[in-house]
């Protein structure tokens, strides 16, 4: 054989060997998704979400620190499917696909940030937090980080995270990014993880029916020293040698809720950690079963809405829509929209498949169409990177993220509930409120501590006041001043600072030592100011965290001529 002939048969070897290596590499580096099926498993996942928050809402923290009756669970109807379009389990994450919408899959976290400060649906716990420092300006991430969040643990990006799997399937870094963008506007640590696990979870059950390979997907996404990773794998192995969920149950309580050391940083029963404990109860004990699946996250107690929504919405993306018995989607309303968005169930649908496409792109998979002329999506599999680790109760630096003025100025919400607006508007005409927080039942008293008709305010943070504030005309010529009477909870004390375009002009305790009988006289002079405009504030500033409410039964403005 000639030298040409063993280089050709050299070159056809080594072709012949690259081209099976190629094809082997390609099918082991990529998941293939029919398009149809992606649509159909995205669809159900969506109604598991709407099947459990409906089911479990009666029962909602009913059951603290204990397993519910099983006759309390109530009788799952058809027609309360329909009863889930008003939820904030599933109107908060519309919100982030909103965003997405709008500016692009890769929109900023300040624009995130942006508009969750803008929505107005009420918010509770790490939610309200999060925003509440949004509209202060604090931009993501500092928004939640725990030295201006006193919930970073807390449940609340574990119950919206969902969208982040369902428009990333089989793609557990595109659900970690969202995390880091998203989640970051209210959770911290284990908080934003528990987001992130949960999105991981999602994603996977495109490809994965076995649950606790779905449920080992999503602990690969977060960091493995975390706590709630340390949950995680406490759930898969107590799954496999305890027999009863009950049982198991059990050995979350004294773990995850009666060792102080799992309870640092923690909110009580909205905990992240102990909540998803729950969730993998339903999934791990319920055997595939949806029923008992629901039933089971639900009987666990605490935030027994939310639960079964993440663990029915993980199981039922894992068989899909076209798979679901007929009693969750026969008298299911797809035209109704869900409170507080654009998107009734076809356009929400719609705007996840759009999302979907750019990621499957973005992250180096394709779209094919098949022998059929039907289209694939062709996901790249890549290994998960979890976010580092952080530690709520120690946590790192913060950003110093501040929105710049163009921001804020496109923040038009503003943190104080409408029931104290609407009290401003009575007690003193003229006047807003800026950063009143809901502690202590903020709004307008027929009477408190002896005094009729008092306006009741509350800091929206420890670090920084609620804010009355009006804009003043001071006649030139005549003395002005303003005349309050002002007053503390007995068990708290609060500092009064009155500013005339941001100067401070006075600086004073409310408190047992100086109020007495729980009440303060204080005028302060304006006249310097006669013949202008002045902005003037009076801040309800907190000394500490302990009863830091106001009570203000007289705020008024009055002008007198002077003495010849």
């Amino acid at each position: 054989m000639n030298t040409a002939c063993r280089v050709t048969i050299l070159l056809l070897a080594v072709m012949a060997f690259l081209s099976a290596g190629g094809q082997a590499e390609d099918t082991a580096a990529c998941r293939r998704l029919p398009v149809a099926e992606y649509r159909d498993k995205m669809k159900a996942g969506w109604i598991g979400q709407m099947a459990g928050v409906a089911w479990g809402a009666p029962t909602e923290f009913h059951y603290r620190d204990a397993i519910m009756p099983e006759g309390a669970v109530p009788e799952w109807r058809p027609g309360m499917i329909n009863d889930a379009f008003g939820q904030d389990d599933l109107y908060v994450e519309m919100t982030f696909l909103r965003t997405m919408e709008q500016h692009g899959l890769d929109g900023s976290i300040r624009q995130a940030g942006i508009d969750f400060a803008n929505s107005g649906y009420p918010l509770w716990c790490a939610n309200a937090a999060g925003r509440a420092n949004l509209r202060r300006g604090i931009a993501p991430p500092d928004s939640s980080h725990p030295r201006f969040n006193r919930c970073p643990n807390d449940i609340d990006y574990q119950i919206e995270a969902d969208f982040s799997g369902l428009i990333a399937p089989g793609m557990p870094n595109v659900t970690v990014a969202l995390g880091e963008k998203f989640g970051r506007l209210m959770n911290y640590g284990d908080g934003m993880y528990a987001g992130q696990f949960m999105g991981a979870m999602y994603g996977e059950a495109f490809f994965e029916n076995d649950v606790a390979k779905v449920v080992e997907a999503g602990l690969r996404a977060i960091p493995a020293e975390s706590q709630y990773a340390e949950m995680v794998r406490d759930l898969l192995e107590w799954s496999r040698r305890v027999p009863s969920w009950e049982e198991c149950w059990r050995l979350c309580q004294e773990k995850y809720r009666n060792d102080p050391e799992y309870q640092k940083a923690s909110n009580g029963g909205i905990d992240c950690k102990i909540n998803g404990a729950y969730v993998l109860l339903g999934l791990l004990y319920g055997k595939g079963d949806l029923d008992r699946t629901i039933v089971i996250s639900c009987r666990a107690g605490q935030d027994s809405d939310c639960n079964p929504s993440s663990s029915a919405g993980v199981l039922f993306t894992t068989l899909g829509c076209s798979r679901l018995p007929e009693r969750f989607t026969k008298e299911l309303d797809e035209r109704a929209v869900f409170s507080q968005t654009a998107y009734d169930l076809p356009a929400l649908l719609a705007v996840c498949e759009t999302l979907a496409r750019q990621a499957i792109v973005a992250e180096g998979g394709r779209i094919e169409k098949d022998e059929s002329s039907a289209e694939v999506f062709v996901v790249s599999v890549k290994a998960a990177q979890p976010s580092k680790l952080e530690r709520s109760w120690d946590p790192g630096p913060i950003a110093e993220s501040r929105f710049s003025d163009a921001e804020r100025a496109q923040i038009t919400a503003t943190n104080c509930p409408e029931s104290v607006k609407r009290a401003i508007e009575i007690f003193a005409p003229g006047w807003t409120v800026l950063d009143c927080g809901s502690d202590m039942d903020p709004g307008l008293r027929a009477e408190e501590r002896g005094r009729p008709n008092v306006l009741v305010t509350h800091p929206i943070a420890s670090d920084g006041p609620c804010v009355l504030r009006r804009t003043v005309e001071i006649p030139a010529g005549k003395d002005t001043a303003v005349h309050l009477t002002i007053g503390h909870h007995p068990d708290g004390d609060w500092d009064l600072i009155v500013r005339a375009d941001a100067r401070e002009l006075l600086r004073k305790t409310v408190g047992a030592g100086t109020a007495a009988a729980g009440w303060l006289d204080v005028t302060v002079d304006l006249s310097e100011f006669a013949g202008r405009s002045i902005v003037l504030e009076l801040l309800n500033q907190p000394t500490g965290w302990m009863c830091e409410a106001g009570y203000w039964a007289k705020v008024a403005i009055e002008t007198a001529p002077r003495p010849e």
